[in-house]
């Protein structure tokens, strides 16, 4: 079953928690994405372990979830550290300091902009697919 995750940046650095089991909300927070998305792995894990323990089914949802993560922009660029914000600002048509206030959650961003993000990185993605090395 698909187990929709939103990653968002906040005050103390990043929120991982799931959106829309029946079964309740896991959470996790973490100062990287990787640490919240490491707490809510293991907050899942003992969510599941206490089915069981009190003598319950695990919920369908929680048995085997695929994961689909929505980031806000902030988390995505800590996610993806590797990439460039200046070359990425230039390949996405950004003005480079207005990338780097989204970055930081300085600053709301619109749907349209987001989508603008989201759309230059699939396009790295498929550029990257396309790769072969000998």
């Amino acid at each position: 079953m698909k187990m929709q995750v939103i990653i968002e940046k906040d005050e103390r650095g990043y929120s991982v928690y799931s959106d829309g089991l029946k079964s309740g909300i896991i959470i996790g927070d973490g100062k990287s994405v990787a640490e919240a998305k490491e707490d809510f792995m293991n907050t899942l894990e003992e969510v599941r372990s206490t089915y069981p323990a009190r003598g319950m089914e695990i919920p369908e949802e929680l048995v085997d979830p695929e994961f689909e993560f929505k980031y806000d922009v902030a988390s995505v660029f800590d996610e993806l550290e590797f990439i460039n914000l200046t070359k990425f600002a230039e390949l996405s048509g950004f003005n480079s300091s207005l990338l780097r206030h989204y970055k930081r959650g300085d600053f709301a961003i619109s749907g349209k902009q987001a989508s603008k993000i989201e759309k230059a990185l699939h396009d790295i993605g498929r550029r990257l697919v396309a790769i072969s090395v000998f």
